[in-house]
């Protein structure tokens, strides 16, 4: 493992040099780096640059239910033209039925209706199927055509998404289709999302029908064949229309729609053209009906009813409504992107304002530094100039990280920003395990090229377990996560492989080249600072019944906090609104919520976030549709303005509660996935009695979080998720550790005690323990300190844990073992005497 041949050197260093070269483009303007590097770079996410993410459902209830009455309406035509008597022609769930006087007809419908069942996916496989039963008769319409036209409606609906918020000019949106009938929207810079929202809320289906019966009187049942309609004309506002069902003209026929100045009143219009057979449709139904009005239907709205004057044939017409300058012009973005197959509903919106985007960023970067600085200390006053080498590792590990982001063109999120930095602590435990195996080594008296042969190969396999533990945590985070929790898996898992890199490789090259040119007799890995002292020989398993005990009984309070007080679920998890507002003077809170109260929102939850300046505004979703909690959040946005003045509107979080719902469990899905990953993994590694001694270890760290989470009151929410999958991975990180040196110490020590063994073990690593530990600590307190608001108690939560991990592997994760391994790790064994080197035992 000492030979580096100069083709692995060049190969290398080019690898370092690529790192830093793929990044450079994050730090440097566009335009400055010459057009042969590479200019890829990392996309800043919406919690760093502000803008909206909105989740939309396609209803598909709609896109049945139009199917149904569309094959309603060709039903009783078909009938009609074969001169077929039918009785009670209705849609029932998912069917269309009818029944015939004359039972002896029914062959005769079925011809008749021909047309209607050779529609659909083809000749094996059509929309609906045909049966009877005496002179009953049933459409039903097939599941395979519920779900093709399931997915052509939302393919549909992406596609008229997309051209209507380009037609609004937002840079870089994301439009991407997520789950079978769901619509994920990401809008950059966009901080007042209201009219997107509209644009995307209507269904902007136009449809123009002649008028029914004009004699009919509003309130009475509409006569077959046609239905009442309300009039949003300002002209006739409340009126109700009662129009025939037949649609004369498609709204899908248009070819532009364009705002306008009429020339007569000068209001605005909206002049509209139609394609060749749209003209001529147009003309000749304007023709047929000169002096009757035409309904122009929007969406299920009249907006104009103009009586035709004379014939249209040029295909141009005119939409009038005294429109606003924007209303005129949002109109006619919708005709011109075209109708959506179905409303969309939007079940999920966050909105991040500029400047906490800013103040995020800010926080992220004075974090990572702080960190950064801290990091790099602690490795030069350990281990010198191994901790230098260490170091010059790390520093392009942190390259290769974002060079590969770059590539990846991956979104950076505040998250993301704390994977880095936890990242941080993760790369120095490889190099902590391997210095710490070196000086270890060194102790026993090996050669300094020895020392360094055998620290960097025993240390291989146990950086290699660890790595692998925490790196299955993050595949299953990004399975069942979304969006910026997403981003932080993305990150660690970047930060651990490159950090399996430059720690077994970049390090090892810097130690190598270095032994190489000075040759010494003895390593200089030790200094003065140390931690752990050497060759301790605590009896850690004299308490173990106690750690156990006070384990098990943590974990029970744990458990009763969990159901009382219980969770403070958030908004991801409990669904409802969430409003973050910054105040000109320190709040004041009894004014806020007697002023909020006048709204009847229901209960409204008040709480100081950061600054005496910042307040989170916590309610309930409202009863209602999406409108309804749009109108919500804008009467809370108005009431602030007028009662505080200089109040800014910093983030707005609505989450419906089938999201919330799905959102809950995935992640105990995703808890739940990681135990049993763990459990196979660790079994298939070692022992099954190492497996279970780490994962009941892992569970019962994870119930005393739980409880941390339920006695501070802090939010229980996806980035609650995230932070108890960190800590279980380095949970078992640290217990692989500690059983990669029992099971060593087994296979040297053949009759020792395992009580006995098991302590050898734990001192044996004990310095590592302690000195990852730390590491980890001062990488993740600088997020607490300095990552603002929104990532303290993400912070906080990890250092908690980095306790908790540390501590359970001592106390906890051993006496299981011993407990499960006494007369069962030792079958089948014979008694070896170990070599003995500088009078000290030897791992050959």
């Amino acid at each position: 493992m000492l030979h580096f041949s100069k083709t692995k050197i060049w190969i290398i260093s080019a690898i370092c040099a690529l790192g830093v070269l793929f990044t450079l483009p994050n730090f440097i303007p566009a335009g400055v780096l010459p057009g042969w590097m590479a200019q890829q770079r990392v996309n800043l996410g919406l919690d760093l640059q502000g803008g909206s993410y909105l989740l939309l459902e396609v209803d598909m209830d709609t896109v049945v239910r139009e199917r149904l009455e569309s094959a309603l309406d060709s039903a009783r035509t078909a009938l009609r033209t074969a001169d077929i008597r039918y009785a009670d022609l209705a849609v029932r769930d998912r069917s269309v039925t009818f029944t015939l006087p004359d039972a002896g007809q029914v062959e005769a419908a079925r011809n008749a209706l021909a047309d209607l069942l050779g529609t659909g996916l083809g000749a094996a496989q059509r929309d609906f199927t045909f049966s009877s039963e005496g002179g009953r008769v049933r459409l039903d319409f097939t599941d395979a055509a519920v779900a093709d036209r399931s997915a052509r409606a939302v393919e549909q609906s992406i596609e008229i998404v997309r051209r209507r918020i380009d037609e609004t000019g937002v840079n870089e949106p994301v439009i991407a289709r997520q789950g079978s009938n769901r619509i994920l929207v990401q809008l950059p810079g966009v901080t007042d999302p209201d009219r997107v929202k509209r644009l995307l809320g209507q269904t902007a289906k136009m449809t123009f029908h002649l008028l029914g019966d004009q004699t009919v009187r509003p309130g009475t049942p509409a006569p077959a064949g046609t239905q009442w309609l309300p009039s949003v004309d300002p002209a006739s506002r409340g009126q109700q229309y009662l129009v025939r069902r037949k649609v004369e003209v498609d709204g899908a026929s248009l070819l532009d729609a364009r705002p306008g100045n009429d020339q007569r009143s000068g209001s605005w219009v909206v002049n509209f053209e139609f394609d060749g057979p749209g003209a001529r449709r147009f003309g000749d139904i304007t023709r047929q009906n000169v002096g009757h009005p035409f309904a122009i239907v929007l969406d299920g709205k009249v907006i104009s009813a103009p009586v035709i004057r004379e014939p249209i044939t040029g295909g141009r017409g005119q939409i009038s409504g005294n429109f606003t300058t924007q209303g005129a012009n949002d109109l006619a973005v919708l005709l011109r992107a075209g109708a959506l197959p179905a409303p969309l509903t939007i079940i999920e919106e966050r909105t991040i304002g500029p400047d906490l985007g800013a103040d995020s960023i800010r926080a992220g970067i004075i974090a990572c530094l702080v960190g950064f600085v801290l990091v790099v200390g602690y490795m030069v006053m350990s281990y010198g100039l191994f901790g230098v080498f260490a170091n010059v590792a790390l520093i392009f590990n942190l390259f290769l990280t974002v060079a590969a982001l770059s590539l990846l063109q991956a979104t950076l999120t505040l998250p993301g920003i704390a994977g880095i930095l936890l990242t941080l602590g993760m790369s120095v435990d490889a190099n902590i395990l391997i210095n710490e195996r070196i000086r270890e080594e060194t102790r026993r008296g090996r050669s300094a090229f020895a020392a360094m042969e055998t620290g960097f190969s025993r240390a291989f396999a146990t950086i290699t377990d660890s790595n692998l533990t925490t790196l299955i945590k993050m595949v299953l985070l990004y399975a069942v996560g979304t969006g910026t929790i997403r981003g932080f898996a993305v990150t660690i898992s970047l930060g651990i492989i490159t950090s399996m890199f430059t720690a077994t490789v970049v390090t090892r090259l810097l130690m190598v080249t270095w032994l190489k040119r000075n040759r010494p007799k003895v390593l200089p890995i030790s200094t003065r600072f140390r931690l752990a002292p050497d060759d301790t020989k605590i009896p850690f398993m004299r308490g173990k019944r106690m750690g156990l005990i006070l384990s098990v009984l943590l974990s029970l309070a744990s458990i009763g906090l969990f159901f009382k007080p219980g969770l403070n679920y958030g908004v991801d998890f409990a669904g409802g609104i969430v409003i973050e507002v910054r105040t000109e003077q320190p709040a004041d809170f009894p004014e806020l919520r007697e002023s909020l109260a006048q709204l009847n929102l229901g209960p409204v939850q008040l709480q100081q976030f950061g600054q005496p300046t910042d307040v989170l505004i916590r309610f309930e979703r409202q009863p209602g549709n999406e409108a309804a909690q749009q109108q919500a959040v804008r009467a809370v946005q108005d009431k602030l303005t007028s009662e505080f003045p200089g109040t800014t509107i910093r983030r707005v979080e609505s989450v419906g509660a089938s999201v919330s719902g799905e959102l809950f469990q995935q992640g105990m899905l995703a808890l739940g996935l990681a135990a049993v990953a763990m459990l196979i993994y660790i079994w298939f590694r070692f022992e099954w009695q190492f497996g279970v001694g780490a994962v009941v270890t892992m569970l019962l760290d994870v119930t005393k979080t739980i409880g941390f989470f339920a006695l501070t009151g802090m939010q229980f929410n996806l980035t609650a998720i995230a932070a108890i999958l960190t800590i279980m991975g380095y949970s078992i990180n640290d217990k692989v550790v500690v059983y990669d040196r029992v099971r060593e110490n087994l296979r040297l020590y053949r009759k020792m005690p395992l009580g006995e063994l098991i302590d050898r073990s734990i001192n044996e690593t004990l310095s590592r323990t302690i000195g990852t530990s730390v590491a980890l600590f001062l990488a993740t307190l600088p997020l607490a300190l300095f990552g603002g608001e929104a990532l303290q108690e993400f912070a906080l939560v990890l250092l908690f844990g980095v306790v908790l991990a540390t501590s359970s592997s001592i106390f906890i994760a051993a006496p299981i073992l011993l407990y499960l391994g006494e007369h069962r790790l030792r079958r089948g064994t014979t008694e070896t005497t170990p070599e003995v080197v500088g009078g000290t035992p030897s791992m050959p």
